[in-house]
């Protein structure tokens, strides 16, 4: 990976709160990643942060203007035009579109089912579960991860492998590897 490898990340994995702040994390110096968005995402973001999730609107607002102010290089815009070209979902064509305009290879998302191969080949791009990002990012840097995922935990109060543990309800085969490493 290097550090100006695009990657747009979908709604769904902003919007869960314990997914994004790992990825985020891994985001910052030293870079891993350079995560992408769009308004368009934000907004998806929050209307499920507040009316999914049932986070105040305070809270959601603030998640925004921190990513804003954290990563101002990742916001993408005049992409809209990109959308008829798209043939993945319709609800989900702003995020292809996104992705084709800023030229990232990868879309993690938790709705592979919205990203189908066929879709995504013509533009080079893959639709990756954010599981199987991690463990890729683990591979290629353990320690950091590790790092990162202490931090987390730390600021938690809890073990690394209780954090890990809550990780698990969504990220499953990530959270069993880095037990398992944790334990050998």
């Amino acid at each position: 990976m290097r550090a100006d490898f695009k990657v747009v990340l979908d709604a769904c994995i902003l919007a869960n709160y314990g997914v994004a702040n790992l990825l985020l994390l891994l985001a910052e110096k030293p870079r891993l990643y350079l995560p992408v968005w769009s308004d368009e995402i934000l907004a998806e973001t929050r209307r499920t942060q507040v009316g999914k999730l049932g986070w105040e609107d305070r809270l959601a607002d603030r998640f925004q203007s921190q990513l804003r102010s954290q990563f101002p290089e990742s916001m993408v815009i005049d992409y809209e035009y990109r959308v008829v070209d798209c043939g993945n979902d319709p609800k989900d064509r702003h995020v292809l579109a996104c992705a084709i305009h800023c030229r990232a290879e990868l879309v993690l998302t938790f709705n592979l089912r919205d990203f189908k191969e066929e879709a995504l080949a013509p533009w080079r791009i893959q639709a990756v579960h954010p599981q199987d990002y991690l463990l890729t990012l683990f591979e290629l840097e353990p320690l950091l991860v590790m790092h990162q995922l202490g931090a987390i935990s730390q600021k938690r109060g809890m073990l690394v492998e209780d954090h890990l543990i809550d990780l698990g309800r969504f990220l499953p085969s990530f959270a069993s590897r880095l037990l398992d490493e944790l334990e050998s």
